[in-house]
């Protein structure tokens, strides 16, 4: 039926679907992406829409674009005060834990009648990478956060561990068409991946927020287009002095998030809703890849619930309890830690690099593939909430309000800028009025989010428990401000800091 319609009216009417899609996530808490890929399946060739689609290298391309840019503005979104305490077990996890999840899958696999160890060890690695993105994304909608560093560490997990799985996954097609190779060639080169694509990432990262702030544009619009062309030059850049491009734009990404630099706010708003669009684009084509009918053959539906069942509960829990000794977690984090590791669009992109090197197997790996992600989620998407409230990890989280006005850097605007400061049930200020509040000069509260509602605050406004105050003022008055109203009423801090008290209100 689609394939009648003008190519512009099909992609603007998948669009849309995928945007109602979207509403339908947050509502029903089915996750995006099974709806996304929903979509393409059934507008696809065996779908009532009918479109015939079967390129796999273009798929890669897409896949392989799109996932740069999502790396990007998940770095773009990451505090490195908030993964800073956990950054070395998080490259554990990122390393060593895709390794010994692809190992373990090679020998479980490898067991299976029909599959060498080198197949085992192919399928391994491309399902190797977790989407943390997806736990957040349900967990969010159900307001429930993770106590302790959890929440970081399967944040930094997610989005620096696609590298070493796209790695392994280049190595085992390597590996299967010349049995040969040195074991010692293929670790020198990952050596040299991910040492360049690091240095690239922190270079371009800092080169960018230099230019950026040396550079004036005139017209704001067109910042964006800066933003497309550091990912794209930043990827680029690392892959043709081979490094690996996905580590560097996502270090690029951190790099930028704590810089400081003209239309910042305005940069992550636009990366995030780009990244939102390549998503979308890359769960739709990927839909319209696969093949229903070939999806639903008896032999891929038992091997891949085989599959799912080795990866959810020996490879990634081995990998998880190996990775975290001699850590902090205690045995409840780290079963939840394991069951955490969703897989997403990731592992159905590299699932396309057998199509293109044209082994033997391509398609039915393709399908496999595609089948454990959809149980993955399914499985382990629907039932996130309740693991963590069984284990006793969860928490109460505050949603960020959406406010109805933002500030944002521009050209002659000093280093003033806005946060955003929730109060504490026991904050020592609550109860008191505005005009109680001695703030440093040039710092004003703008608005003040009280359940649903916004208020203009005035001198006789009384703050309440659990408020949020948009704050705009200096930088460093800010930080000042932010502390002061974070402190809690007990008699230890009244003592300690009498004079904070005593200027403060």
């Amino acid at each position: 039926m689609l394939q009648h319609l003008d190519p512009f009216l099909v992609a603007g009417l998948l669009f849309f679907l995928s945007l109602i899609a979207g509403t339908v996530s947050e509502r029903t808490r089915i996750p995006a992406l099974i709806l996304f890929l929903g979509i393409g399946m059934l507008a696809g060739v065996d779908g009532p829409g009918g479109l015939p689609f079967d390129d796999a290298s273009l798929t890669n391309l897409i896949g392989t674009v799109a996932l740069a840019f999502i790396l990007f503005s998940g770095g773009f979104a990451t505090r490195w005060q908030d993964i800073r305490p956990i950054v070395a077990r998080g490259v554990l996890f990122s390393t060593a834990g895709v390794m010994i999840t692809a190992a373990a899958m090679a020998v479980l696999i490898s067991m299976i009648p029909g599959f060498s160890f080198a197949d085992g060890f192919l399928l391994g690695a491309i399902v190797s990478s977790t989407d943390a993105a997806a736990v957040f994304s349900i967990l969010r909608t159900q307001r429930l956060g993770l106590k302790g560093s959890l929440k970081p560490l399967l944040e930094f997990e997610s989005g620096s561990n696609d590298p070493m799985a796209v790695f392994l996954t280049l190595a085992a097609l390597r590996w299967i068409d010349a049995p040969g190779a040195p074991f010692g060639d293929m670790l020198l080169l990952f050596l040299v991946q991910m040492v360049v694509g690091g240095v690239i990432g922190v270079l371009m990262g800092r080169l960018a927020c230099f230019l950026i702030q040396r550079l004036r544009v005139s017209n704001e619009a067109l910042y964006p287009v800066w933003g497309i062309s550091i990912v794209l030059a930043t990827f680029g850049l690392a892959q043709n002095i081979r490094g690996n491009g996905y580590l560097a734009v996502y270090i690029c990404g951190i790099v930028m998030s704590n810089g400081d630099f003209l239309y910042k706010y305005s940069l992550e708003r636009f990366h995030d809703a780009l990244a939102w669009l390549m998503q979308i684009a890359m769960f739709l084509v990927l839909g319209l890849l696969v093949n229903s009918g070939e999806l639903i053959n008896g032999s891929v539906v038992g091997i891949g619930l085989l599959v799912s069942a080795l990866l959810m509960f020996v490879a990634r829990p081995l990998s998880v309890f190996i990775c975290s000794i001699r850590s902090d977690f205690s045995l409840r984090e780290r079963l939840f830690i394991s069951w955490t590791g969703l897989r997403g669009a990731v592992p159905i992109i590299l699932a396309t690099y057998p199509l293109t090197e044209g082994h033997p197997h391509a398609r039915y790996f393709f399908n496999l593939i595609f089948f454990v992600v959809l149980t993955s989620v399914l499985l382990q998407g629907k039932t996130l909430a309740a693991a963590a409230r069984l284990l006793k990890l969860d928490t109460w989280i505050r949603i960020s309000p959406a406010y109805p006005l933002s500030f944002d850097r521009t050209p002659g605007s000093g280093g003033e800028e806005t946060r955003e400061v929730n109060l504490l049930p026991d904050s020592r200020v609550v109860g008191r009025t505005v005009s109680e509040l001695n703030f440093p000069d040039g710092v004003t509260i703008l608005l003040v989010h009280r359940g649903t509602r916004f208020l203009i605050p005035k001198g006789g406004t009384r703050l309440e428990a659990e408020d949020a105050l948009l704050i705009f003022g200096e930088r460093s008055a800010l930080s000042d401000v932010e502390r002061l109203l974070a402190r809690r009423r007990d008699a230890e801090d009244a003592e300690d800091d009498g004079d904070d008290e005593r200027r403060m209100v």
